[in-house]
């Protein structure tokens, strides 16, 4: 748990570690050049033996007042992703089970944040039961950024579950005909000091949340990062980015302001510590500062 002025965060975890190649996550890149960065990036972001690169799938939760804020919600349950057999028809993840560790049921969260909507940042916005998918959380309201759920939902149309393996269908639509969603817009804000932030790249409607408290700022900054590694090597876009040149330019300027303003950064996929704070050393190379 990481207190932030009023607010509380923490992390809800569905899958650890997820592990991919270095060259599927980040094509034409090698291990060695992660060397000089060894001993920040080991055990816990890089697998210097196998060449994989360590995430986390993971939720998290915002907790500011009596509001409670669900941020991205992982795989989920019995949801059929072939091209992925850890993803795939899941049962009994014990991702509800570390909900309720923290003392909260589905019924407690107040809003879900969908920063973008690829299949493992929207898994649990359902389940099934009696063979329908219902949401799961029957209380909240769901955000989805317009300009993401307007892109995804035209590539359906055009090709109906081809996409994001086939997670609009079941994570999506079935809250939209239920009418829990709002879609909303860079700025919008969720309550005092908390507003959702654009980071195109990764997805085109990519959105991020900023916590302010007094001269404080804190980002959760989605999938703009998706590993410590990005943090040294900036310009590295993933495989899985739609746009990697306008990634790499929401990177680069995330990690300028957050040097400038000290804030925090919480990625999606960040493994083992709650944050980063970024340093930038005198050789122009930003460094990852870790937040327990």
């Amino acid at each position: 748990m990481l207190s932030f002025g009023p607010a509380r965060m923490s992390a809800i975890g569905d899958l650890d570690p997820f592990a991919l190649p270095i060259d599927l996550l980040f094509p034409g890149r090698s291990i060695e050049t992660l060397r000089p960065h060894e001993a920040e990036l080991a055990p816990h972001h890089v697998d210097f033996d196998t060449g994989r690169i360590l995430l986390g799938v993971q939720s998290h939760l915002l907790q500011i007042g009596t509001l409670t804020i669900l941020i991205d919600t992982c795989i989920g349950e019995h949801k059929p992703r072939p091209l992925r057999a850890d993803w795939n028809a899941r049962v009994a993840s014990g991702y509800l089970d570390r909900l309720a560790a923290v003392g909260l049921s589905p019924d407690d969260i107040d809003i879900v944040m969908c920063t973008h909507l690829h299949a493992d940042h929207i898994g649990w916005n359902t389940r099934l039961v009696d063979g329908r998918w219902v949401p799961t959380f029957g209380k909240a309201r769901y955000l989805i950024g317009r300009s993401e759920f307007d892109h995804w939902r035209t590539e359906e149309e055009k090709a109906p579950g081809s996409h994001n393996h086939g997670s609009f269908s079941d994570s999506v639509m079935p809250l939209i005909e239920a009418g829990y969603v709002d879609l909303v817009e860079d700025g919008y804000e969720l309550c005092q000091g908390v507003n959702l932030i654009a980071l195109p790249g990764h997805t085109g409607g990519q959105l991020g949340l900023c916590l302010c408290h007094q001269q404080q700022q804190a980002f959760f900054c989605a999938d703009a990062l998706h590993s410590p590694v990005q943090v040294f090597h900036p310009d590295w876009a993933t495989r899985f980015c739609t746009d990697p040149q306008a990634a790499i330019a929401t990177r680069r300027g995330l990690l300028a302001r957050a040097v400038e303003t000290s804030a925090l950064l919480i990625p999606a996929h960040l493994r083992h510590f709650s944050a980063m704070r970024i340093l930038l050393d005198v050789d122009g190379i930003y460094r990852p500062e870790f937040v327990p």
